[in-house]
């Protein structure tokens, strides 16, 4: 691995926590000033994570330039992997059967987010 994989790879993970961060907070204000409850959001936050996931291999995949698939699983993965080491360290639980199910579409995401980054918004001459 190269420097330029490895700082591609936490600028997408940054743009991942980010767009998390800006969403929940953005979900939060509509929970505060509105009469929805939380229990009418779990299809929400699940789409905005897809989301996160697919731009951050996009991301990972633009600044990378090459071999998007492998950026876009190293993304996905590492994400992954960072909510389980939460989760189980932080909580003593690990992942249930639904949530290894939602983990593998984040990974297959953040793939098909690496391998369109890098086709389609990288030119390369031939």
């Amino acid at each position: 691995m190269n420097r330029n994989f490895v700082i591609s790879l936490f600028s997408g993970l940054l743009f991942i926590v980010l767009f998390i961060f800006v969403s929940s907070f953005m979900l939060a204000l509509l929970m505060k000033y509105t009469s929805i409850n939380e229990s009418n959001y779990s299809w929400v936050t699940l789409t905005l994570s897809f989301i996160a996931l697919f731009l951050g291999g996009i991301f990972a995949g633009v600044k990378n330039k090459e071999n998007g698939w492998m950026i876009g699983l190293l993304t996905g993965f590492t994400f992954s992997i960072g909510i389980f080491l939460i989760q189980f360290l932080g909580f003593d639980k690990g992942f249930t059967y639904e949530q290894i199910i939602v983990h593998i579409g984040f990974i297959l995401l953040s793939l098909l987010g690496g391998i369109l980054g890098v086709n389609m918004f990288t030119t390369k001459n031939l």
